[in-house]
């Protein structure tokens, strides 16, 4: 049962720390205002307005006892300008009239409430009161022989008016707290934002500029440990970059001068042989290079990857490459990388079959690509290893004796690196598929 419960609660609390900390500050703040205002109301507001409605009822019932008690018109009409003067009512006789039918009372409103009760104790059904149709008054008749009493009073004579204060006291002070804590949640939630928004780019292989540690002691620790962490993966990287070059530099020539010396083979065949290895030695070393060096540094930018693929086939006029687009599609990513890839990826389609078709849609949170094949395939026991660098599988689609098995590697770590994945999966065209998702 608790779990079930947790499980609701997880489902409408926010996700986000800035409103989980929010709630946490204005919630106690909220219920401190309701229990406020329910004791203000219960304990004096609704008391003081019980009071002040009991002792109108009282002089209105005075009026209406000694009005009838008179004989003598004057005394009536000296009474009504007494009450008038001193009591701030307005009192008229309405004779031959009769009280309205129309029921003007409101059953959500304490006042009216409170004068009904008092009044129905006093005068039983004989009275009708408004008072909704004049701003500041109160329109009263009584019942009186063949006509009715009309009496105008002030509202505040029933109303106390420290409510409206209290309201504004109450209110006011509150959304000011609301207001102050949302500035102060927001500078401590922001350097946790700047923190993922870092985290992301650099997993996503993107160059992090000028990320500098702020916030509360424990985010900027962790903040200060990301920056350390990133700077020693850079620096890794950048070193093996250069470390490759310089074997590249060092293997090149030693290579350079065996070529030489085997043009001055006599034995042609060996030198044929020879040839072949120091060839298929180069080949190795460029697409190794390759593969280490393709995370170097690029700015991200927006691209429009209809505009890219359509640049990509470009280089292979003559070949049985079909392309279908839903849409003009933009995204963030690096596109000399995500062009390697995709080159990489065409070019071992065309390796080992004849026919390649690259479909691409877009989803809610991804854009996905196909590159389908009709070549032998890959079983499916074998994906995961073909994703190693220089793996390479003699079944089915057959030993590519101009790869060293580093395509799909390269194609695998750049989409990686711009946090997408690929997955390979049977073709409908009973080759190869191959699946690229790219976050948006």
């Amino acid at each position: 049962m608790s779990y079930g419960l947790n499980d609701i609660i997880k489902k409408v609390l926010p996700k986000r720390l800035f409103y989980r900390s929010l709630i946490i500050v204005a919630t106690p703040i909220i219920l401190l205002q309701i229990i406020i205002t329910v004791v203000f109301f219960d304990s004096l507001w609704i008391k003081a307005n019980k009071g002040m409605t009991r002792s109108l009822v009282g002089e209105v019932e005075t009026l209406f006892d000694v009005y009838r008690t008179q004989k003598d018109e004057k005394h009536k009409e000296v009474l009504i300008a007494i009450y008038n003067k001193n009591f701030n009512l307005t009192v008229a006789l309405k004779e031959d009239e009769i009280l309205p039918k129309e029921k003007t009372e409101r059953w959500y409103s304490p006042t009216d409430r409170s004068l009904r009760r008092e009044l129905k104790s006093v005068f039983g059904t004989s009275y009708w009161f408004d008072t909704t149709t004049y701003k500041e008054k109160v329109d009263l008749r009584i019942k009186y022989k063949n006509g009715v009493i009309q009496i105008f009073f002030p509202k505040e004579k029933i109303s106390p008016s420290s409510a409206r204060i209290f309201a504004l006291w109450i209110t006011l002070p509150g959304l000011l707290l609301i207001t102050i804590a949302i500035v102060f949640l927001k500078n401590q939630t922001r350097p946790i934002v700047n923190l993922a928004k870092a985290a992301e780019k650099f997993g996503k292989g993107e160059f992090v500029k000028e990320f500098r540690p702020s916030g509360a002691k424990e985010i900027r620790l962790a903040a200060y440990e990301f920056d350390r962490m990133r700077k020693r993966i850079t620096l890794h990287l950048n070193q093996r970059s250069e470390m490759l070059s310089g074997i590249s530099h060092d293997l090149r020539t030693p290579l350079t001068r065996l070529k030489l010396q085997l043009a001055l083979i006599k034995q042609e065949n060996l030198a044929k042989k020879m040839s072949d290895d120091i060839e298929e030695m180069e080949r190795m070393l460029n697409e190794y290079l390759e593969f280490s060096r393709h995370q170097k540094n690029e700015e991200t930018e927006m691209v429009n990857l209809n505009n890219l693929i359509k640049e990509i086939t470009k280089k292979y006029e003559g070949k049985q490459i079909n392309v279908n687009f839903e849409e003009n599609l933009k995204i963030n990513m690096r596109p000399n990388a995500v062009k390697r890839c995709l080159m990489n990826l065409i070019d071992n389609s065309l390796s080992y079959g004849k026919k390649v078709e690259i479909l691409m849609k877009k989803t809610i949170n991804s854009i996905i690509i196909f590159v389908d094949d009709d070549g032998p395939g890959i079983p499916k026991s074998e994906h995961q290893n073909v994703m190693k660098p220089f793996y390479r599988i003699d079944k089915s689609r057959g030993q590519n004796k101009s790869g060293v098995g580093l395509g799909l590697s390269i194609a695998n770590d750049i989409i990686r690196s711009h946090g997408g994945n690929i997955v390979l999966e049977k073709s409908h065209l009973n080759g190869l598929r191959v699946k690229i998702s790219l976050p948006l």
